[in-house]
């Protein structure tokens, strides 16, 4: 007989392969867990040797690279003399100046002031009554009598303007051309000279042999001092040879890994004296060859060299030259020489008996032969402390440099006393009538730009001390702020480059640290010539009215200038880059900007057309007169691609954004229309930017 289970075996035996089957997936999951982090070990070890191999490589790679620096290095020094004579003889015709100059481009002002249409002011409708028909066509033509009164008078005050700028211009390229002129002739002088044996042309001429050589590496000095016996035909020169150190002490670099740095294995001195020995040999054979490969006169019949180190000398401690070398070498026995092929030591010692110092590492000197001193008619210098370093210039010292060159520009001009001047370091005044007047006159010795605070300034300056100009001479620049705030104000701004192209014309020294002059600022009426590319676009901006415009561009990231050089105006034509510069405008267009928008910097996203009423043409003015504006889109042939409309102005309005190119998120570049408009002009809009004018 059977006996029915009460189900509690069952239940028990159920809830033991329950906790079974957990204990089963208790422990797959444990072994997965320990799987995965094995595996994640492995991966984590494997990439952390990746790294540390990327990292050795990459130091390694390092080291090789200054390895290849240093062998070039020295296989230069090898074939300095090898590449010297490969490069031109210098020529009188090269310092010759091209009669030419900036071609007049007056901009807006060179486009008539477009006539109203009669046809656009008919009276459209006007009611079903012959009399309100009657009053309509009244006031349209009330509306063209006053429209075209405007539009006359705005071509009147073109015209006048026009002609001012033209002769302004005019006095400009006289000037110019008269300066020109003028420098051909003293060359033209100097080279007939030269053919009579004259010995100041001689040098002259022969200086600028050695100065202008594109065979000298511009890294090593040039210095001269030197005298020519016109009797003998002889140039007698001493020339600055480069210091030991031009030698690279290091001969190769390797990576230490156990360490973690790079080890520089030193060049052998017995070597690095011998190449430095050479490469003496080879300054001195470079020289002669210069001058006498520059002599298309005849003038030289023989030179007489002597190369010197201007350093410490080891006996004394104090600074003086040094002679390591010295020759005297005609010129029918340099003509024998094939220097392309010679050992440069055994050629200067054996072959043109010359000296050379047996331990130039040490500045063992030599005797010299014949110096410039020796010659009788005068030692001419160049380079060394000739020119002033306008940055370490004693303060006061450049105040009356800058006063000096007032006077030299044909003004009366004094330095002021140090306590109570009111803000002014140099009063000057201008004799010259309706233009001229008192002028008032701050230098600012700087190496950064120039804060717009210190425009404000003399402005404020100005007006206390009632003066006719303001002028900022620095030795630095300024930035868009700057030129923004002092645009139709009585204010001149001098930045550093440009101070000393204004020196050297007017005969006064000056340079700027290592003397390389920055490039004086485009003339506002002739902006930098559309380059030749084929990949980018010209953006030709038109409007009818009268008003003068200024249309400027900036490179944003947002609302935000990428910085201060993104800001293309009237003084700052292009961006560093080039991508973006104004243009000269073609009609129908009364300006035009060139931009390249795939070659635009990857952090900008927006291109912001702008246009402000130009305070000088029209000081009064406003935009309620910028009507039926439009951007023409070309391509680099200016053929047209699209038209995109713009706002039209409003009254009491200076400045206004026309719209923005915006880069999307596959590159291309769409035009979004804008039509803020700012009381304050371009000094307010720029602000919105990022543009600091204080």
């Amino acid at each position: 007989m059977s006996r029915r289970s009460n189900g509690l075996v069952g239940v028990w035996a159920e809830a033991q392969r329950q906790q079974q089957r957990q204990r089963e997936a208790q422990a797959r999951y444990q072994r997965d867990q320990e799987r995965d982090q094995r595996a994640y070990q492995r991966e984590l070890a494997r990439s952390q040797r990746e790294r540390k191999a990327a990292y050795r490589e990459q130091r390694e790679a390092e080291a090789r690279r200054r390895t290849r620096e240093l062998d070039a290095r020295v296989e230069a020094l090898q074939g300095l003399l090898a590449a010297g004579c490969r490069a031109p003889a210098f020529r009188a015709s090269a310092l010759m100046r091209a009669e030419r100059v900036e071609a007049f481009a007056p901009g807006t002002l060179a486009h008539p002031v477009r006539m109203p249409d009669p046809e656009q002011y008919r009276a459209q409708g006007g009611g079903w009554t012959a009399g309100r028909r009657a009053q309509a066509e009244a006031e349209a033509r009330a509306r063209f009598e006053r429209d075209w009164q405007a539009a006359q008078a705005a071509e009147a005050q073109r015209q006048a303007q026009f002609a001012t700028y033209q002769r302004q211009y005019q006095q400009w390229a006289d000037a110019q051309l008269g300066e020109i002129r003028r420098h051909n002739a003293g060359i033209a002088e100097m080279t007939a000279g030269l053919r009579n044996g004259d010995a100041e042309a001689a040098v002259e001429y022969f200086s600028a042999a050695l100065y202008a050589s594109t065979g000298w590496p511009d890294e090593l000095p040039r210095q001269v001092s030197a005298a020519y016996d016109s009797g003998a035909r002889q140039l007698v020169l001493n020339w600055e040879l480069p210091k030991y150190d031009v030698v690279p002490e290091a001969k190769s670099v390797r990576y230490m890994i156990n360490a973690d740095e790079e080890k520089e294995s030193p060049r052998p001195v017995t070597q690095r004296r011998a190449l430095y020995r050479d490469v003496l040999a080879q300054c001195l054979l470079l020289v002669l060859r210069d001058l006498f490969a520059a002599d298309e006169f005849g003038a030289l019949e023989s030179v007489a060299l002597n190369g010197f180190v201007d350093d410490h000398d080891p006996a004394t401690g104090r600074r003086a030259p040094m002679f390591l070398g010295t020759v005297m070498a005609s010129r029918a026995a340099f003509a024998e020489l094939h220097l392309e092929q010679v050992n440069a030591v055994n050629c200067l010692v054996d072959g043109l008996r010359g000296q050379l110092s047996a331990r130039p590492d040490q500045y063992a000197p030599v005797r010299p032969g014949r110096v410039p001193e020796e010659v009788g008619n005068g030692v001419v210098t160049h380079g060394g402390d000739e020119e002033p370093d306008l940055y370490a210039m004693d303060p006061l010292a450049f105040e009356a440099l800058v006063a000096e060159l007032f006077r030299a520009m044909g003004m009366q001009a004094v330095t002021t006393q140090r306590s109570n001047d009111g803000g002014v370091d140099v009063d000057a005044l201008d004799p010259a009538p309706i233009r001229g007047g008192k002028i008032v006159v701050q230098v600012k010795r700087y190496r950064n730009t120039v804060p717009p605070t210190a425009v404000r300034d003399l402005y404020g300056t100005v007006q206390d001390a009632g003066a006719n100009k303001g002028v900022l001479v620095t030795t630095s620049k300024f930035g868009p702020g700057s030129h923004t705030f002092a645009n139709g104000k009585p204010l001149e701004l001098v930045a550093g480059g440009e101070l000393v192209d204004l020196l050297h014309r007017h005969g006064l020294r000056g340079r700027l640290g290592s003397g390389e002059q920055q490039p004086v600022p485009a003339q506002r009426t002739a902006p930098e010539s559309e380059s030749r590319g084929g990949d980018h676009n010209v953006l030709g901006m038109y409007w009818s009215g009268g008003v003068a415009l200024d249309v400027c561009a900036l490179v944003c990231h947002g609302n935000r200038v990428l910085d201060d050089d993104h800001f293309v105006f009237y003084n700052n034509p292009r961006t560093p880059d080039g991508t973006v510069r104004e243009l000269i405008p073609v009609a129908p267009d009364k300006a035009a900007i060139q931009v390249d928008f795939d070659a635009l910097p990857a952090r900008a996203d927006r291109l912001v057309i702008i246009a402000a009423v130009d305070p000088v043409a029209n000081p009064d003015a406003d935009l309620s007169g910028f009507a039926d504006a439009g951007i023409r889109l070309l391509d680099a042939e200016r053929d047209p691609l699209d038209q995109l409309d713009v706002s039209d102005g409003r009254p009491g309005e200076t400045a206004l954004v026309l719209g923005s190119f915006r880069r999307r998120a596959n590159g291309d570049w769409e035009f979004v229309t804008g039509g803020k408009g700012y009381p304050g002009g371009l000094e307010e809009l720029v602000q919105d930017y990022g543009i600091e004018v204080e």
